[in-house]
């Protein structure tokens, strides 16, 4: 109780949460909807469809049953479903395999493996998709 200093467990396995240095990972798992303005500080995870805007200071992960329709802005991020819209990305990009992307990407650094189908704009350079997850709006200062 008070004074122990073991790790909390949950049916012997170690609760990562409660780890120094861990990372939390938001997930939207497959079979969910949403629409609207989704606004995270770490990782984000999405297996599941949004329709709207998504700011993440941290790195997004769209996972091969995902979905987005809208806007992305974040630090780095991982396609590998489909996504429709105008994505910011501050330093890297990487479109998986099997990932659909078709809109405008602004970019410091992409990388797009073969198999992945990818059409729209491209802006890459150092600060071209620098973002500012407060305020909503893109563009440097």
């Amino acid at each position: 109780m008070f004074g122990n200093k073991k790790t909390e467990t949950t049916q012997g396995k170690t609760n990562s949460s409660m780890l120094p240095g861990s990372v939390n990972l938001n997930s939207l798992v497959k079979g969910t909807m949403i629409e609207g303005n989704v606004s995270s500080d770490s990782d984000i995870r999405i297996d599941g469809s949004l329709k709207g805007t998504l700011i993440c200071k941290a790195k997004v992960i769209l996972g091969p049953s995902g979905a987005i329709e809208g806007e992305i802005k974040c630090v780095n991020a991982v396609i590998e479903g489909k996504f429709q819209g105008t994505i910011h990305v501050d330093e890297l990009l990487q479109i998986r395999e099997t990932a659909d992307v078709a809109g405008d990407v602004f970019t410091n650094k992409l990388n797009v493996q073969p198999g992945a189908n990818f059409n729209g704009a491209v802006k890459m350079a150092a600060g071209a998709a620098k973002t500012n997850p407060n305020s909503g709006q893109s563009g440097s200062k």
